[in-house]
C-alpha cells in the first residue's frame, strides 16, 4: 500500500465527523418552552414571529400562528391555549387545522 492512498480515507473520515457534528447541533436545538415564560411573553412571541413551534411540556409541542396568513390553503384557525409560568390556560393565538366538510369558516 502506498503512503498516499491512506489520505482519501482520512479525508472521508473527517468529512463524516464534520457532518455528524453539524447534524448533532441541529438535533440539540430546542423549541421555546411556554412553561418558562409568562402568558404575555408567549403571546408576544407568537405575535412577533407570526408562526412558531413551541414546546408546551416535556414531550409536547405544536405550531402556533397569529393569523390565517400563516396557514396553508384549505386550513382554518383554531384558538389555542397553552400552559405558561403564570397561568394554566394562556390564549396564545391559533393553530392551523384542516377545514372539515362541516366547517362554517
Amino acid at each position: 500500500m502506498l503512503p498516499g492512498s491512506f489520505l482519501p480515507r482520512r479525508i472521508r473520515a473527517i468529512a463524516v465527523l464534520i457532518l455528524l457534528s453539524i447534524s448533532a447541533g441541529a438535533w440539540a436545538q430546542s423549541r421555546p418552552l411556554t412553561l418558562r415564560m409568562s402568558c404575555a411573553q408567549a403571546q408576544g412571541l407568537v405575535a412577533s414571529q407570526r408562526a412558531i413551534v413551541l414546546s408546551t411540556g416535556a414531550y409536547t409541542y405544536d405550531r402556533y400562528v397569529g393569523s390565517s396568513a400563516s396557514c396553508a390553503g384549505g386550513e382554518t384557525l383554531d384558538p389555542a391555549w397553552v400552559p405558561t409560568a403564570d397561568t394554566t390556560q394562556c390564549p396564545i393565538g391559533y393553530r392551523c387545522v384542516p377545514r372539515s366538510a362541516f366547517s362554517r369558516n
